[in-house]
């Protein structure tokens, strides 16, 4: 016993892991002592008893008889988890031993929880849960209908199980659930248990117990509950021969508890309620209602399953099930928020159980209400509930793709809403679109065609209003299919959504035609689409084509698969297959008519536009990409034509075709024009047919900036897309038009513009007016009638301004006028005005007339400048495609300026237009890693030697520029953007062969950085460039060192020793003349700072002892450098002037072992002179010893090498010539020379 003691313990953690660590270590244990166990043999006179007090302890080892009694003791138990450990201890331990009785551990179970008068309440629900938990172990164990009889004497056979012993578990059950109603649901759950073992079992007794628990449950108790509902199911389904219609009488006419005629009765009992009315005599008594509790009953799983079953469910009734007893009863508008919250739970696992018939029954009127109003607002008590029916709908269909349609339908039906998403403020329907197949999406949009065609209601204003309704409705969800980025756009059904809009946008259905691809034709609509709907369907359309310009589609060419913009599944582009339809139905006059006419001079320009395209096709090679953007240009602007109020005037569009036929060297296309009439656009003709006009690619830019000035989301993808297509050919003018948009200008002044051309033109229509005779009276009078006509009208329609009204009453008043009202009509008395008061009075009208003109002006130049702020955004679009498309353009460069100017030099009201310019930069230029080449600048200006040296000139003043803006620019953050903009500019000139205008212009930004106090550079400005181009940033060691000394103040002097410091870090140890050089200079630097320091000799220093130190830490740099120098000058075999020590004569280490001296005598800088000694240490250390190591270090590292190279050929060596060590780069050196 000692053993199985400690487990007890572990029983009542708290972690369920180690409850059942314990329990399989105690049944383990108590199992071996059992089989260690022999049972005595009992004496004749005890053969006679069935039972005896000791039995227990007779068959079973001590240790097992402790540990029952300790179970069954434990379960009354409140420390942690006790009860949940012991009962399945309990349990496991009933199910492996054959020696105790079902009466015993009843007997067991009952002494150890008997109740007592002065219990606490607490204390009389722990004994209760006792009987409860050791009930259930008894029946889960098996030990209730256990067959097998205990091992005693042969002459008698002790059964284990008995019909006494199951009518006693039973009894006490039913009497737990009497006792307490919030124990009625578990006891009753462990009575369909032992329904289950006595339907599974084989005793003799089964027929007596069945009967015995019929009499029990339904004779002696006539309550109603779900839990007698659960377990009549459960009865009936198991003993079928049983005769169970006396016993479900009055309460069920059917002896079938879910048959129609039972619904009503069965949702009174599951609604779980109290009757507070003895209205219904004939309504079933229902066990009264215990505390509610989230978790659903357990009958609805054993109802749904007996409803749903797959076997059954061809006569099963579930849709009238789910309709009274779900959606009349727990949805109801009485129903209280709990019982709409277990609707909820039961529309979810009915769900995952429907099959696909079934599924659109779960959405029925009461529920679908219940649902959409919880979901609309977050206030709602079901919320919560709501948002996870949505999540199991999702999950159901990602699950069942194939049921997403019927899903769309029952949301978007008649108890859903077709604005169901808006309402409720989810994407549900978005959601299931997303996961639906092609074939159900051609299924849905089928169907959303068919409703927008059904139109037979009557004829009434209602009806009709009802009916655009929905068609208002069905353009949107045809176009949210488009717009929709998870559902794949195959070309059939966006093909024929596309038709659609053009049939209804752009033409009237005449005739139908039920054999047309176009789904539009194969119906007449009645009553016809309105003008409202037919402008709806044009606006969808471009914005359906804006989405798809901008899908990729992958695509196979030449057994590659490449990813094209804008393109269908064969490669046309859709804007191509929009035009095209629109140029067949132009041509079916059978069966449609357009709602609008176009002239003959357009149509010539659309067949002109038609045979460039044609040709645009047929480009290939370079400039295939820009013929494919020049084609989208051209097309797009036909169908903007033809669908939009925003039109792209004819002569814009001649002027587009004309420079795409001279840019791709199209052939020349013949005008056709109207006869007595000339020909339109024939200077544009002749400007374009002239070689000094305008390069066609500026023509082509120009157009899509005229895209860029619309509002409409369509014309400005189409501008990127065709820009981002036509990048490769813009040219320098091409840069220069661009840049000119981003201008500041006045918007007033150009309004003064306006008004003066407008000005212009009527004078030259006054200058053609009669001016003799009677035409001239006749035609002034005729002016005359139709100005006093304006008048009339203007005041007619003009409504009253009463702001200006309450004004000039104002000033009426001040001069003691009042103002005239009906009542006064009949005054016989006129007061009339002097001249002054006129006067006084003009005055103030004249101010308030003036103020009313100042904030329409104000109102107007706001509008125009917010106008101009946008339009701007959408060019400096344009700058990132070509920055992006064209990292390597030597046209960059041009960019630069105008970006910096957007950014430092924009307005408040500008602070958007700043920071996209600021990103654009920061990203595109500041983390450019493509620069333009000298090759590049050459092709680009066409290889003349004089337009080379301007470009040269160009760049190098665009460099000064910046930096001289770099040396006033107070911002800090301007100042970053200033230096990402000189670095790139810096490298396109270092590749260019400009290293000295670059080291020029970075020099007179240094000595301007240090020498004066005033300066706005920071240190920052000039590390990065130290650290992107070393080489160039070499140059300016000297001047750092020189300027060094000239410092404005001490901070820096330092700073220019931090610079130092960063130049060091890396110095180009090829050159080693220069590098010695550079340290012994420096060395000298250093050893004057420190002697006139110590010496007291110079005050202007003053250098504390961090300063001091800071001064010695460069000293050590540059001490190691040396060191570096001379290994790498040793090995490459230079010679250098001093050859006894290098070290020691770069780097003169008497020098500082007198400065050593002095630190050390010094009270402020004895800190330092440790440093100053390392110094000493590193410079005179004998630069041999240091070669013999780096010799020995280097075999070492060859012998490496040698092993890498046989396992891996070439590549050990381009890894040994990319090692970045100093010992290597002088290894690599003494290599070339051997070679």
């Amino acid at each position: 016993m000692s053993t199985t003691l400690p487990l007890f313990w572990h029983l009542s953690s708290s972690s369920k892991k180690d409850r059942l660590d314990a329990s399989v270590k105690l049944i383990s244990s108590l199992e071996h002592f059992q089989a260690q166990f022999e049972a005595s043999s009992p004496s004749e006179e005890d053969e006679g008893s069935d039972e005896k007090p000791d039995a227990l302890e007779t068959l079973n080892a001590q240790d097992v008889s402790y540990s029952v009694r300790r179970l069954t003791r434990g379960l009354a138990s409140p420390r942690e988890s006790s009860r949940l450990g012991f009962s399945v201890a309990l349990t496991e331990l009933l199910s492996r031993i054959d020696t105790v009785t079902c009466s015993q551990i009843f007997a067991l179970i009952m002494d150890a929880t008997k109740s007592q008068g002065s219990m606490t309440g607490q204390e009389e629900r722990d004994v209760l849960f006792a009987r409860l938990f050791g009930m259930t172990a008894i029946i889960q164990s098996g030990l209730i209908v256990r067959t097998k009889p205990l091992p005693t004497s042969q002459s008698s056979a002790t059964l284990a199980s008995s019909f006494e012993g199951y009518e006693q578990v039973l009894t006490e059950l039913l009497v737990l659930g009497e006792k307490k109603s919030w124990l009625r649901e578990s006891a009753w759950w462990a009575i369909s248990l032992a329904a289950d073992s006595l339907n599974a079992a084989e005793v003799r007794w089964k027929d007596e117990a069945v009967h015995a628990t019929a009499q029990h449950l339904f004779v002696e108790n006539r309550i109603w509950s779900p839990e007698k509902i659960a377990l009549a199911l459960k009865l009936q389904s198991a003993f079928e021969e049983f005769n169970w219609r006396p016993l479900f009488s009055p309460t069920f006419k059917n002896p079938d508890l879910l048959s129609n005629v039972n619904l009503q009765t069965l949702a009174l009992i599951l609604k779980a309620s109290e009757r507070r009315d003895n209205s219904d005599a004939d309504a079933p008594k229902t066990a009264a209602a215990g505390g509610w509790k989230t978790q659903l009953h357990y009958v609805w799983d054993i109802m749904l399953d007996r409803l749903l079953n797959t076997s059954n469910a061809v006569n099963s009734n579930f849709p009238e099930f789910f309709r009274i007893v779900v959606d009349e009863s727990l949805f109801s508008s009485t129903a209280s928020p709990e019982r709409k919250y277990w609707g909820f739970q039961v529309f979810q696992k009915a769900l995952h159980l429907v099959s696909e018939d079934n599924m659109p029954m779960l959405f029925t009127k009461n529920f679908m209400r219940t649902w959409i109003n919880h979901l609309s607002k977050q206030d709602r008590y079901l919320h919560k509930a709501a948002k996870q029916t949505v999540a199991e709908i999702q999950t159901f269909v990602q699950r069942n793709p194939t049921l997403g349609f019927a899903l769309i339908l029952q949301l978007t039906g008649f108890h859903g809403s077709q604005q169901f998403d808006k309402i409720t403020k989810t994407k549900t329907v978005e959601s299931i679109i997303s996961t639906m197949a092609a074939d159900d999406i051609k299924q849905y949009i089928a169907y959303l065609l068919n409703q927008a065609n059904d139109g037979d209601f009557g004829g009434g204003r209602v009806e009709v209003e009802i009916i655009n309704a929905r068609r208002r409705w069905i353009i949107d969800q045809l176009s949210a299919l488009i717009r929709n980025g998870s559902i794949a756009k195959t070309g059939e059904w966006v093909e024929s959504v596309l038709d659609w809009f053009v049939v209804n946008g752009l033409y009237v259905v005449k005739k139908k035609s039920e054999k047309s691809r176009f789904i539009g034709l194969r119906q007449i609509p009645k009553p016809q689409f309105s003008d409202e709907l037919r402008h709806a369907c044009r606006d969808k359309l471009l914005s359906c084509l804006a989405d798809l310009t901008n899908h990729i589609t992958t695509i196979e060419s030449d057994n590659a698969k490449v990813k094209i913009a804008g393109v269908a599944a064969d490669g046309e582009l859709w804007v191509t297959k929009v035009l095209s339809t629109i140029e067949e139905l132009k041509q079916d006059t059978k069966h449609v008519s357009s709602i609008a006419e176009i002239d003959e001079e357009e149509e010539v320009l659309r067949a002109k536009v038609r045979e460039v395209v044609a040709k645009l096709k047929k480009v290939s090679g370079n400039q295939q990409e820009a013929a494919s953007g020049t084609q989208l240009l051209l097309v797009a602007s036909l169908v903007q034509q033809s669908c939009s109020e925003v039109v792209v005037s004819l002569e814009t569009i001649e002027l587009c075709t004309n420079a795409a036929t001279r840019e791709f060297s199209l052939d020349k296309v013949k005008k056709k024009t109207k006869k007595g009439r000339p020909p339109a656009f024939a200077s544009v003709d002749e400007e374009d047919s002239d070689d000094d006009g305008p390069e066609p690619i500026d023509a082509i830019v120009d157009t899509i900036i005229g895209f860029m000035e619309k509002s409409t989301a369509y014309m400005r993808t189409i501008g990127n897309q065709v820009f981002s297509l036509i990048s490769g050919q813009v040219k320098s003018s091409t840069i220069d038009l661009i840049l000119t948009q981003l201008e500041t200008r006045d918007p007033a002044a150009e309004d003064e513009e306006m008004d003066e051309d407008d000005d212009d033109d009527d004078d030259d229509e006054d200058e053609d007016k009669p001016t003799n005779g009677e035409d001239a009276e006749d035609g002034s009078q005729s002016s005359d009638d139709d100005e006093e006509d304006d008048e009339n009208e203007n005041s007619d329609n003009e409504e009253v301004d009463e702001e200006l009204r309450q004004r000039i009453l104002e000033a009426l008043s001040v001069n003691g006028i009042k103002a005239a009202n009906e009542d006064d009509e009949d005054s016989e008395e006129e007061e009339y005005m002097d001249d002054d008061q006129m006067m006084a009075i003009d005055e103030h009208l004249a101010e308030v007339f003036r103020s009313r003109v100042n904030e329409k002006k104000a109102s107007k130049d706001l509008d125009a400048q917010r106008e101009a702020t946008h339009f701007k955004n959408r060019v400096l679009d344009l700058i990132d495609i070509f920055l992006k498309k064209q990292p390597s353009s030597p046209l960059i460069v041009r960019l630069i300026i105008p970006l910096v100017d957007l950014i430092t030099r924009s307005t408040t009201d500008e602070k958007q237009l700043s920071d996209k310019a600021r990103g654009i930069t920061r990203s595109r230029i500041g983390k450019a890693r493509e620069f333009a080449s000298a090759e590049e600048k050459k092709v680009e200006g066409g290889g003349g030697k004089e337009e080379g040296e301007g470009e040269e000139q160009e760049v190098t003043s665009i460099f000064e520029a910046l930096h001289k803006r770099a040396r006033k620019e107070r911002s800090p953050d301007h100042l970053s953007i200033l230096s990402d903009c000189c670095i790139y500019i810096s490298e396109v000139m270092l590749h260019a062969g400009m290293q000295d205008q670059v080291v020029l212009q970075y020099r007179h930004s240094l000595i301007d950085f240090i020498s004066r106090k005033n300066s706005s550079l920071n240190v920052s400005f000039f590390q990065q460039f130290f650290r992107r181009s070393r080489t160039a940033a070499w140059n300016l060691r000297n001047d750092l060192l020189e300027v060094s000394g000239k410092a404005a103040n001490l901070y820096r002097q330092f700073q220019a020793y931090q610079l130092i410091h960063d130049l060091l870090t890396e110095p180009p140890f090829d050159i080693h003349d220069e590098v010695t050089q550079y340290l012994q200079a420096l060395c000298k630097t250093l050893l004057d700072v420190i002697f006139r320091t110590c010496d007291g000799s110079d005050d202007s220093l003053g250098l504390n002892a961090s300063q001091m130190r800071e001064v010695l830490k460069l000293a050590l740099v540059g001490a190691r450098q040396a060191r570096k120098v001379a290994v790498a000058a040793e090995d490459a075999a230079v010679q250098i002037p001093q050859p006894q020590n290098v070290v020691a004569t770069i780097w003169d280490s008497a020098a500082w072992t007198r400065a050593t001296d002095l630190l050390l005598a010094s009270e402020r800088f004895k800190g330092a002179a440790q440093m100053c000694k390392q110094v000493v240490q590193i410079a005179s250390a004998p630069s041999n010893t240091s070669q013999s190591q780096s010799k020995g270090k280097d075999e070492k590292k060859r012998t490496s090498r040698k092993r890498k190279t046989q396992a891996a050929g070439a590549d050990g060596i381009e890894g040994e010539k990319s090692a970045p060590s100093l010992e290597g780069q002088g290894k690599k050196v003494k290599r070339k020379k051997v070679e």
